[in-house]
């Protein structure tokens, strides 16, 4: 047989090689002129653990093809596919045909220029790679095999080329061995935007749920019945990772052509042909991150796979619980710094570049993007960490949902709420989509949500994280703080956004405050009483339980309404009188609420807390840190209106510290009888931060608190 092969690399470079060898009259063309002149002055050698031959081979550049061809094969990389369509227009010969050895779903653009009905297809799975010029090694040998696109039968034509390819076999059903392709295709995809084998990718327990989601968002686009091959059976993926690996590891070829296109030949990988061939979020997040690893903003190394790995979880999870808002591919990031690796997630109250502030309300939503990125986000990009997704919200967290946003629900029960008003962030890191998120607190929303879905929620001391950027509420009350898995994770990214060093605590047993009219106030449920009961004796075992006076709260407390409400209202107030209809129902009213605080019992409301700061500083005066609760009930079923008993008492217990503006921590204690979370609170004096995260590193071990695994999956 007489076949010109245009594209005599990887593939076409192995398959023309075999066929020489059997005898067939076989013409390379290539546009690396150096592998040409290799091949025709030394020939073209196969190497590697298959076999290892050289051919005498005739190799040209494309201006040396001549005008008529009869029988062409396409080798060529998926985004030169039209180049070499328009180069064959015109060029095949009567009752000629043409051949595609490609990769991807090339077929439509090779038939727009040389009829379908002079086109070939087929599926290659082998493994080769061009090692220099004239050199090519072949990994292993894979499923090969040929038939004609939209027929299901085997045709004489193609019977004849099957007997003069190495390795390949006639099939019916051509495209269902390329959707196939597709699917296995995208793993690795995945894969190659990591450092790791194509083998350890599919083998890592850490990224086996991300393999079968991309596998299965292609097998459910293909028009065709998906075909087996090598160890893939569309029917069966759990097992065909294990398959795969097994398969994988026997071939030489150890990383995939993306791999090496992107890291070794430094090159334009098949990316956009991919993400056009391809829908669905999976692979459009790996290829963007390809996209940016081609643009030099990342390179090829596991934490992109780790990054994929929780976009999936997002994707499985976060929307399941009202809790995304946009996902950021890849997003933009410092290359190293103490956070590097790390996804975190962002309430959507605060500035991120190209996003639009959404606040909870679907008029902000729709409007204008961030054209810069608030502090925060800059500084959590310039420590490395992945700003990934932004995270639902009560409407400007003001502690009600507006009618046409739905809300987050809690990962432990998907008949209740995450809390609010950082819901969305609470959620995420609940179901273990993500360990750390960033949310905002004016009277207790990092810390009651953080309650409700069993994780760390850290409120810093006052002014700790610029504001600029972040949609206020009340502006001496608001701040910026974490909620995290646990208390490490915190620390690290405490530690990495503000430069403060890790703390060391003094010497002897801790010293921990408590105010036992709070652990037993009748407002707080029995179930909440009798956890916090045990967590106490808990916490014995490893530390002093001190009792202390806890008045100077109480007295605090009752300033809170008068400066939320007044400061919520100027920030609000133009926006209500212009267009009321933004805002959701309940939201207004709590807005025209507000609009009766007068001046003077705002002024009256910051004397007196000015007043009661040193009373309130003394509570911590002979202690390490103070455990109060952290809310009165378990997750209820939605966010309760602010008009209610259950609204009224929500933030009883956190509202206090963002008047005194100390730092203050939720930690996981317990769960009730129905599995629902119960966190505990302790808070410090105002810049102890680092003291703090210490001490609750001590007692969340003295707990010894397991995470909990969510309903969901």
């Amino acid at each position: 047989m007489q076949l010109t092969i245009i594209g005599a690399g990887a593939i076409g470079g192995t398959i023309g090689a075999h066929m020489i060898r059997s005898g067939h009259d076989v013409v390379l063309c290539d546009t690396d002129v150096d592998h040409v002149e290799a091949i025709n002055s030394k020939g073209l050698t196969i190497e590697g653990p298959v076999e290892n031959f050289t051919v005498r081979a005739t190799a040209i550049t494309p201006d040396q093809l001549p005008d008529r061809i009869e029988h062409v094969a396409v080798s060529v990389k998926t985004q030169h596919t039209a180049q070499v369509a328009e180069l064959l227009r015109g060029r095949v010969a009567p009752g000629g045909y043409v051949v595609s050895f490609q990769n991807g779903l090339t077929a439509d653009i090779l038939a727009g220029a040389v009829g379908r009905e002079n086109l070939i297809v087929s599926f290659v799975n082998f493994g080769a790679d061009v090692m220099a010029p004239g050199r090519i090694m072949q990994g292993n040998i894979g499923t090969f095999r040929v038939g004609e696109p939209g027929l299901s039968v085997i045709t004489p034509r193609v019977a004849e080329l099957v007997a003069a390819l190495p390795y390949a076999e006639a099939t019916d059903n051509i495209m269902g061995y390329l959707w196939g392709k597709e699917a296995y295709g995208a793993m690795l995809w995945a894969g190659a935007v990591s450092d790791l084998s194509i083998a350890d990718s599919l083998a890592d327990p850490r990224y086996r749920q991300l393999m079968l989601a991309i596998a299965s968002e292609v097998l459910a686009q293909s028009p065709v019945r998906p075909e087996a091959f090598d160890g893939f059976d569309p029917n069966d993926l759990e097992a065909s990772l294990d398959r795969l690996v097994t398969f994988n590891r026997k071939s030489a070829k150890s990383h995939s052509g993306i791999y090496r296109d992107l890291m070794v030949r430094k090159r334009k990988t098949e990316v956009d042909e991919l993400l056009h061939d391809l829908k669905g979020p999976l692979t459009t997040y790996a290829g963007e991150l390809i996209r940016a690893i081609e643009r030099g903003e990342r390179t090829c190394e596991v934490s992109n796979l780790d990054l994929l790995a929780t976009y999936e979880r997002t994707e499985r999870l976060g929307r399941q619980l009202n809790a995304v808002v946009h996902t950021l591919q890849a997003p933009l990031r410092r290359e190293d710094g103490p956070l590097h690796g790390i996804a975190i997630a962002v309430k959507d109250i605060i500035d991120v570049k190209g996003v639009a502030r959404g606040s909870g309300n679907p008029n902000a939503m729709a409007g204008a993007v961030a054209t810069v990125d608030a502090p925060i986000i800059a500084a959590l990009r310039e420590a490395g960490a992945d700003v990934y997704v932004t995270t639902s919200l009560l409407e400007y967290a003001a502690g009600a949902l507006h009618p046409d946003v739905p809300e987050t629900r809690n990962p432990f029960d998907l008949q209740r709420t995450a809390g609010g008003s950082s819901g969305g962030s609470a959620a995420l890191v609940g179901a273990g989509v993500c360990d750390v998120a960033i949310g905002t607190d004016t009277g207790g929303s990092i810390r009651i949500p953080a309650h409700y879905c069993g994780i760390v929620g850290f409120k810093p001391s006052c002014n700790t994280f610029d504001l600029t950027g972040v949609q206020p509420l009340s502006p001496s009350l608001d701040h910026v703080g974490l909620l995290a898995k646990d208390v490490a994770i915190t620390e690290r990214v405490f530690t990495a956004l503000t430069g403060e060093e890790v703390a060391v605590l003094r010497p002897g047993r801790l010293r921990i405050g408590i105010v036992t009219s709070e652990l037993t106030d009748p407002v707080i449920t029995a179930e909440i009483r009798h956890s916090l009961a045990n967590a106490v004796e808990r916490i014995r075992m490893g530390a002093d339980i001190i009792e202390v006076d806890g008045s100077a709260f109480v007295e605090m407390r009752g300033t809170y309404d008068d400066i939320i409400l007044y400061e919520a209202w100027q920030v609000h107030r133009a926006q209500v009188e212009r267009d009321p209809d933004h805002y959701g129902p309940e939201t207004l009213r709590l807005l025209r609420t507000a609009s009766k605080i007068t001046r003077e019992a705002y002024d009256a409301a910051m004397a007196k807390r000015a007043l009661q700061m040193p009373a309130t500083d003394a509570v911590y005066a002979n202690v390490d840190v103070v455990m109060t609760p952290a809310a009165p009930y378990v997750a209820p079923e939605t966010t309760p209106p602010i008009d209610t008993p259950d609204g009224e008492i929500e933030g009883l217990f956190t509202s206090v510290f963002n008047l005194t503006g100390v730092p203050a921590i939720v930690l996981p204690c317990g769960v009730n009888d129905q599995g629902l979370t119960i966190g505990l609170q302790l808070s410090s004096l105002r810049g102890s931060d680092m003291v703090l995260l210490r001490v609750a590193a001590e007692i969340e071990r003295l707990l010894g608190v397991e995470r909990r695994k969510p309903v969901i999956s």
